[in-house]
């Protein structure tokens, strides 16, 4: 983790984070020295193709590029102000450098982030030059050979020593190992901030002075002088001297939605204009602060916990949203337990960052949603790796042992299945990745090439050319999906039903094409993996059909007090 805030802040651009997070098991985990260079190597080759194609795009100088690409930045923590720094540093030798058209890729080997060891492939992004490897290489090391900079190991620097970086860098670090509010004065695990585990994450506190006010309590003494569960409604009704509360919301059957996921289920996004120079401007990375104090996670406008209207333009809402339009006692109720990297083996790790009270709080829906790293893995082999039938069904017989002692009696716990990834390849391979748009130079296959190469692909055995690999990893999805369903046909507990849905992204895909789209604009674009806002949106309308015809009673009636609700205290405090 040292090593990727390192590189992450220095070239102050994301992309570093999200290729550690999803490549590594647990976010907290170190990532071994081989990772480490690569995820180097990747966050160099991006850089430096952003700073070349910002000069061709605007037909200016490297060095005027570079300036841009700072002025870009935003104030806040710290980036135009590393920016400028690390510019200091590098750019005198990559003037030099780009100034002789020479690549990217051969750019970050003279300048060693990028390293090939003995025995090893050569891992490039682009095209590689006409003339032999040796003898390019060669030649740009004569150019930059007098450089003071290459005196220092790339290993020993640390940007986060840097004064006015260290405690930036360590807020963030604790937040990730964490998995909990870093601003939560009362210790109940919801905060009145945003980013750092706070409110995009969790329901918002409403007194983060008092730990017995939360979203998703009962209320206390239905909240005749103060709201204690933040839903926004409390008080008394002058006309006839009932609590609000307790009029509006006794017998609707309030309840909260909580996602177990991993880095999908917590809407993993990195912006195309972040990397695209034709795309880049001022307004390019004002959300870029956000996304790095939240992990480069948007759990805001996710598809289960998602409480912000969606910015993709279609019509479909999270499951919150419409828990909450089905009840307006719903307000706040919501918890995104996921984690970049998280799977069935690794949950137990952060499932105690729950909060549910027993005796205390509402019943809640459960979704179990780890729907790609028991089969994804960077490595070289990444057979070996994947999750067992046998390991997820003790693994997940372990997670529901632990729900049951601590959800509420009525509660619904629901497994999602795996997908079967074969899509990516199969829609996105001979596209044109972000960087390799200006010049129709880098597909999506060149790019899952170069992150398997390095070791720190999110998923080699789908984002890979190899059918037999793909094919194999599909299988064994299936396989945990089985499991998964048979777990669900087979179990009872004391506290929550159990139940499973199938993962069907062929159905998004479908209801995406009556739409007018195509099956590629479903994946993020820049990391070619995760599914993006509008898949999000669409599965979580495809959850919210299957659930509403099969199983009703997991969603509870609609409140006919919801009106006089939104008349009394409109939007119950945001």
């Amino acid at each position: 983790m040292k090593s990727l805030w390192n590189i992450l802040l220095a070239t102050t651009l994301s992309l570093l984070l999200p290729l550690h997070t999803l490549a590594s098991p647990a976010s907290d985990d170190q990532p071994s020295t081989g990772h480490s260079k690569g995820h180097t190597c990747v966050a160099c080759v991006v850089v430096v193709s952003v700073i070349e194609q910002l000069a061709q795009v605007h037909n200016s100088t490297v060095e005027a590029s570079m300036e841009r690409l700072c002025s870009y930045l935003p104030e806040k923590l710290f980036l135009k102000t590393t920016c400028y720094l690390v510019i200091r540093m590098f750019g005198p030798d990559l003037i030099k450098l780009l100034s002789a058209n020479i690549n990217a890729d051969v750019v970050c080997h003279t300048l060693e982030f990028c390293k090939q060891d003995p025995g090893q492939p050569l891992c490039h992004l682009y095209p590689l030059p006409k003339e032999p490897w040796k003898f390019t290489l060669e030649k740009a090391r004569q150019i930059v050979k007098k450089s003071p900079i290459l005196k220092h190991s790339r290993s020993s620097s640390d940007i986060c020593s840097l004064p006015f970086l260290a405690k930036i860098c360590q807020r963030i670090k604790s937040t990730i190992q964490n998995s909990v509010p870093f601003k939560d004065v009362d210790s109940d695990k919801h905060s009145i901030f945003p980013t750092l585990r706070g409110y995009h994450w969790r329901g918002r506190d409403c007194n983060d002075s008092n730990r017995m006010a939360y979203p998703g309590r009962r209320p206390d003494n239905w909240d005749i002088h103060e709201d204690s569960n933040c839903n926004g409604i409390w008080g008394v009704d002058p006309k006839d001297g009932i609590p609000y509360e307790k009029k509006f919301c006794e017998g609707s059957q309030p309840r909260g939605i909580i996602l177990l996921g991993d880095s999908a289920g917590a809407h993993f996004h990195i912006s195309p204009e972040w990397i695209t120079a034709s795309q880049m401007s001022l307004k390019s990375f004002i959300d870029l602060p956000v996304a790095l104090t939240n992990e480069l996670d948007w759990p805001q406008l996710s598809g289960v916990t998602g409480f912000l209207d969606s910015i993709s333009g279609i019509k479909e809402n999270s499951v919150y949203l419409r828990l909450r339009k089905r009840n307006h006692c719903n307000h706040r109720d919501y918890q995104n337990i996921s984690r970049n990297g998280g799977s069935s083996q690794n949950l137990e790790k952060f499932l105690e960052t729950l909060s549910r009270n027993q005796l205390l709080d509402h019943p809640a829906i459960v979704i179990y949603a780890m729907i790609g790293n028991d089969v994804c893995n960077g490595k070289v082999d990444p057979i070996p790796e994947m999750t067992t039938p046998e390991k997820l069904y003790s693994s997940i017989m372990q997670t529901l042992k632990y729900l049951n002692s601590h959800l509420p009696n009525g509660s619904h716990v629901i497994l999602y299945g795996l997908p079967d990834g074969t899509f990516l390849w199969d829609n996105l391979h001979n596209r044109y990745y972000p960087l390799g748009q200006l010049n129709k130079d880098v597909t999506y296959a060149h790019f899952y090439s170069f992150l398997n190469c390095l070791q720190v692909s999110p998923c080699h055995s789908w984002m890979s050319s190899n059918k037999t690999l793909r094919t194999l990893t599909s299988e064994r999805a299936k396989q945990l999906s089985d499991t998964l369903k048979k777990i669900a046909a087979s179990q009872k507990f004391t506290n929550f039903d159990l139940l499973y849905v199938d993962f069907d992204f062929q159905e998004v895909t479908e209801e995406w094409r009556k739409q007018g789209g195509q099956p590629w604009q479903l994946i993020e674009p820049v990391d070619g993996f995760h599914p993006n806002e509008v898949a999000s949106q669409l599965l979580a309308d495809s959850f919210w059909k299957k659930v509403q015809l099969q199983w009703p009673q997991v969603l509870g009636k609609e409140n006919p007090f919801n009106s006089q609700i939104e008349q009394v205290f409109g939007d119950q405090g945001g």
